[in-house]
């Protein structure tokens, strides 16, 4: 592939308004596969680290998603140039990249299959059997034990919190999302305790089982987590600008009442 064939493949994956450039820099790098520039829209992909098409197509990708992002910040920003963010990689960019890769592979641009290498794909075989589905089971035996410990700890007048950092030494994030994950059907355990997770954040019925579906189907923990954080409606760009025009409003306003704390503290001393 050369440069302008991987322009029109992603084009094809998802069209974008915004232009862009793609440029194979003939070099390797150890830090980085291929990086994205918003303020010139430049892909670069370092193509010396690829054996195969395929991981390159896997990085142009991943670059390409940035661009789309970008694109989209912009268009909410009124058509300037959004401000750089410390973390590019949320779970929106990673539900977003991984539903491009869906689409590449529908297009046959790029291909994730384990069957290739059969020791590979005995050994996710036992991953799932072995470790994946009983971490499952043990953390929602785990999860209705917290359950009733919470009870008997309530009956003995003994603080909860206190029991779980002492006595059973473990972390109380992890007993609150064993406890929740402790509530779910026998059959989800099967899942593994991470998608368990996702699930059990889930407030309605309707909500989990569409986690559920979705898990089931292949989907990404960060494509089921953005699923499920999407509103029916459509936040209108101008609302949006709005809140968060407010809030930074409000934020200055307290800054400057603390800037003006500390200059009268300092002439005072």
């Amino acid at each position: 592939m050369d440069n302008e064939s991987i322009k029109n493949m992603l084009l094809d994956i998802q069209p974008s308004k915004l232009e862009f450039t793609v440029t194979m820099t003939g070099k390797e790098s150890s830090r980085v596969n291929g990086l994205y520039k918003p303020e010139t829209r430049e892909i670069l992909l370092h193509n010396k680290n690829f054996k195969t098409e395929n991981e390159l197509v896997y990085t142009a990708i991943h670059e390409y998603t940035h661009h789309l992002i970008n694109e989209e910040q912009i268009e909410l920003s009124g058509g300037k140039n959004s401000p750089i963010k410390s973390k590019s990689h949320t779970n929106y960019f990673w539900a977003k990249f991984h539903a491009l890769l869906d689409i590449a592979e529908e297009k046959n641009y790029y291909k994730l299959d384990v069957s290739l290498s059969p020791e590979l794909e005995q050994l996710t075989k036992e991953i799932r059997e072995k470790y994946i589905e009983p971490n499952g089971h043990i953390m929602h035996e785990l999860g209705r034990s917290l359950v009733k410990a919470h009870a008997l700890c309530e009956q003995a007048n003994i603080r909860y919190e206190d029991y779980l950092d002492r006595i059973l030494q473990i972390p109380r994030t992890t007993a609150k999302s064993a406890s929740k994950v402790g509530l779910l059907p026998d059959e989800d355990s099967a899942l593994g305790f991470d998608n368990m997770k996702i699930v059990a954040g889930c407030k309605k019925p309707d909500e989990k089982a569409k986690a559920v579906e979705a898990i089931k189907s292949g989907k990404s923990p960060d494509s089921v987590i953005a699923m499920m954080k999407k509103k029916a409606k459509e936040i209108d760009p101008k609302e949006k600008l709005e809140k968060e025009r407010d809030r930074l409003t409000k934020t200055i306003n307290e800054l400057t009442h603390r800037l003006e704390f500390v200059e009268e503290s300092l002439a005072n001393l």
